[in-house]
């Protein structure tokens, strides 16, 4: 490829990679971007001849499609698109239309300048719609492709600006030597379209290298400003004041990511399912749940640098936190997802609440994502302990146990029944009772189909459909216990989601939405987690296979790009440096152990040189030391021969396989390397003294036959043959050894 043909590759693949990041932040339509693509293949191939656009004709579209740019704007206004992207989208036209215009006309240097301002405006605009992993890799393949086309634009200007310098020849434009010259003209031409893009590789990481760092340490504000998106989760149903029964269901249809989570510790002894707590609802109006006036009053915290301490616990305690760091997606609920019993939340937030039912709430994130750690008390008293529980309500918990009036009275019948027949006497065994009735899948069915419904969907449940979603299970749990007068509410939340090894969190979409029951104990003031959904409704997604595996390193590349760029504030920071200084002083503890190992390593060597274990072991150290002498005159003696080697012939050479190389270029090194050994020897060349003149003055007979050589191949056109180059080399270095 000559320069020129990768000048003009570089820049068009600039070009369209400025598109192709509009294309995958959603600021154009595939069908424009692929358009865009076909249009670019035609410039490729008009460029040169008589079909390009001329400047003026050029000037004049671009000035006739300012009036589109309104009209589109108007377009999009009248087609529903949001606010807040109407001028997003009509200034990615606009950009596109000037970039196809400008690709077809006849490039001056300033057109080719304006097409790179424009990629660089396309690019800078898709960064302000989206900063996923996918844009990411599309912006380095921009990077790289920059740095190429603008070190081959500077090198194109400078060689067009070199000015020509006129000799006289003194061989004629026919001869071989002539013909060569020409060859090795081109042969350079390419040789630079070959190398600019490893130069440009270097260069971009270069620039990562010196820019990462600088990253990581420059000062934070109290939040990334990258985290903000081009929207969020809508419809995400479930998680308000009032939850009718169904909602959960049809939110687990659908598999859009709604927060990955990292559980940094988890006690040992309380390895149990792990869920994301989201709101607790306490009255059941018969066709769904509501929050009561009582549950819905709230502590408004505010944090101290960022902390905020919801919930208190003992000393004890504090060694058994369940820590979980949450990335949640733009969402449309301000619900603040943790595991049971929240303590602390560690975010950047203005404040965080917490009703009476222990759920967490903060302002609105529905177009930006949201980072943040919990610090749970996940521990459950043991079940000896809960059932000999027996202590009674007080008049404020009296609630957790009413039921509307409209009940089916067949449900409190089915409830005594099961108890009954499982010989449970206090609430912990009822409960299990009631839990182990609705988990078997003899007497219910798993099922997404909502099928229960009428004016009692609950009865609908229970009695004649006998399928349905967690919703249904958690409900009939919850109202059954009620109905012998234990005190229960239900929590709407997600499962722990899919666990990525790899990247170290658990991945929650939409289907891991999840229902279930606490039942409260007063004696021990707990409440109690209990989950009556069949096995069918907890997901177990298989990893087996090259695709699982490939889709859990990229998920891994995503919550890197996540957690370190674009959700890195100074939290983040200061978890990082934490972080670091604990592995620097773990490495330091490591390093002191070693270190102490090897001095005792060394007494015990100094300890047989000196025949304080025995005349055998005194020998065989003897023996050694002298070994390691041996060893390290050899290794010196090879240090010192490689230093002369380096300093008589050059880097080159020195390490070469091949002691000639067969081109006009390694005759002339041995010809300087004969000239600095006859320097060293006092015979130094004249600035009027011909090669020969030189080579006979100097009467050394080695001297001229180099010479000779040399002007062969220099001036002749012809090649050394093996014997003459090893003949060279034996010559120069006998001239250089003398």
């Amino acid at each position: 490829m000559s320069f020129s043909t990768y000048f003009r590759a570089s820049s068009y693949a600039m070009v369209a990679c400025g598109a192709m990041a509009l294309a995958v932040t959603g600021g154009i339509g595939v069908a424009l971007a692929a358009a865009f693509l076909l249009l670019l293949v035609a410039a490729w191939n008009l460029e040169g001849t008589r079909w390009q656009l001329s400047e003026r004709i050029g000037l004049v579209i671009v000035l006739l499609s300012l009036p589109l740019f309104y009209f589109d704007w108007n377009y999009q206004v009248g087609a529903g698109t949001a606010r807040e992207r109407v001028g997003v989208a009509a200034l990615a036209h606009l950009i596109i239309f000037l970039s196809a215009v400008k690709i077809f006309q006849n490039k001056a240097d300033r057109d080719w300048v304006f097409l790179y301002l424009i990629s660089f405006f396309e690019v800078l605009l898709a960064a302000g719609l989206s900063i996923s992993s996918i844009f990411v890799l599309v912006m380095g393949v921009y990077m790289l492709l920059a740095l190429s086309t603008i070190t081959a634009f500077e090198i194109r200007k400078a060689q067009r600006n070199v000015k020509i310098s006129e000799t006289r020849l003194l061989v004629p434009p026919d001869s071989a030597l002539f013909k060569r010259l020409k060859k090795l003209d081109a042969r350079r031409g390419a040789g630079e379209a070959r190398r600019l893009p490893f130069i440009s590789a270097a260069l971009l990481s270069l620039i990562f290298l010196l820019a990462i760092p600088l990253f990581f340490i420059a000062p934070r504000w109290q939040s990334s400003a990258l985290a903000r998106t081009n929207g969020g989760l809508a419809g995400f149903i479930g998680f308000s004041d009032n939850v009718q029964l169904g909602d959960i269901g049809r939110l687990q249809q659908s598999d859009r990511l709604v927060m990955r989570v990292r559980v940094e510790s988890q006690p040992f002894e309380d390895q149990k399912p792990l869920r994301w707590r989201g709101v607790a609802l306490d009255e059941f109006t018969g066709t769904g749940w509501h929050r009561s006036p009582a549950a819905s009053r709230f502590e408004e915290k505010k944090g101290d640098s960022n902390f905020f301490q919801v919930d208190v616990t003992d000393r004890e305690s504090l060694n058994r936190l369940t820590t979980q760091t949450f990335f949640i997606e733009p969402v449309d609920t301000p619900v603040l997802f943790a595991a049971p019993r929240a303590i602390a939340v560690q975010a950047a937030l203005p404040y965080v609440r917490r009703d009476t039912e222990g759920s967490l709430s903060t302002r609105t994130h529905d177009q930006e994502r949201l980072t943040y750690k919990v610090y749970s008390d996940t521990f459950e008293p043991p079940a000896e302990v809960l059932r000999r529980d027996n202590e009674n309500y007080t008049r404020a918990e009296l609630r957790y146990v009413l039921v509307p009036a409209s009940l089916d009275e067949r449900i409190g019948s089915l409830a005594r029944k099961v108890v009954e027949q499982a010989g449970a006497t206090n609430r912990y065994d009822a409960a299990k009772a009631i839990e182990a009735y609705l988990r078997d899948e003899n007497n219910f069915r798993y099922s997404l189909d909502l099928r229960a419904g009428g004016a009692d969907p609950l009865a609908d449940f229970l009695f004649k459909v006998r399928a349905g979603h967690c919703e249904y299970f958690s409900t009939a749990m919850a109202v059954m216990l009620r109905t012998q007068g234990i005190a229960t509410r239900v929590v709407n939340g997600f499962q722990a989601g899919d666990y990525n090894e790899t990247a170290g969190v658990y991945t929650v979409t939409e289907r891991y939405a999840h229902s279930w029951v606490e039942v409260y104990f007063p004696g021990t003031r707990a409440w109690v987690t209990f989950d009556p959904t069949p096995a069918a409704g907890h997901l177990s997604v298989s990893h087996a296979g090259l695709a699982a595996r490939l889709g859990q390193y990229a998920e891994a590349l995503d919550m890197f790009w996540m957690q370190y760029v674009v959700g890195y504030d100074r939290l983040e920071q200061r978890s990082l440096a934490t972080k670091l200084r604990d592995g620097i002083s773990t490495y330091s503890h490591a390093f002191s152990a070693k270190l102490s190992a090897l001095q005792s390593s060394l007494r015990d060597i100094g300890r047989i040189f000196t025949g304080d274990d025995g005349a055998a072991d005194s020998t065989l150290g003897i023996a050694l030391l002298i070994t390691l002498i041996l060893t390290a005159f050899a290794l010196a003696f090879a240090a010192v021969w490689l230093v002369r080697r380096v300093r008589r012939v050059g880097w080159r050479l020195a390490f070469s396989l091949r002691r000639v190389n067969q081109t006009r270029a390694s005759v002339v090194e041995f010809y300087e390397r004969m000239i600095r050994a006859l320097a060293a020897r006092g015979f130094e060349r004249a600035p009027s003294e011909t090669p020969l003149e030189f080579a006979a003055a100097s009467n050394i007979p080695e001297v001229m036959k180099i010479t000779r050589a040399y002007n062969r191949v220099r001036y002749g056109g012809r090649d050394l043959s093996t014997t003459e180059s090893s003949s060279i080399e034996e010559w120069i270095e006998s001239l250089e050894t003398e």
